[in-house]
């Protein structure tokens, strides 16, 4: 399991047990939870046709 995170507190098992934190921009978390994927900001545009 996979977690976008925008705390610098990774440590391990701090999303727990098993889990990756990978730590990302607020702008990348934000694009990462509406598309329920991890995404970057751009990606948002294409899904609206931009």
């Amino acid at each position: 399991e996979r977690c976008a995170s925008t705390s610098n507190r990774n440590f391990e098992g701090r999303q727990g047990r098993g889990g990756r934190t990978h730590l990302v921009s607020p702008a990348v978390a934000a694009a990462t939870a509406i598309t329920g994927t991890f995404a970057i900001p751009e990606d948002l545009d294409a899904r609206e046709g931009k």
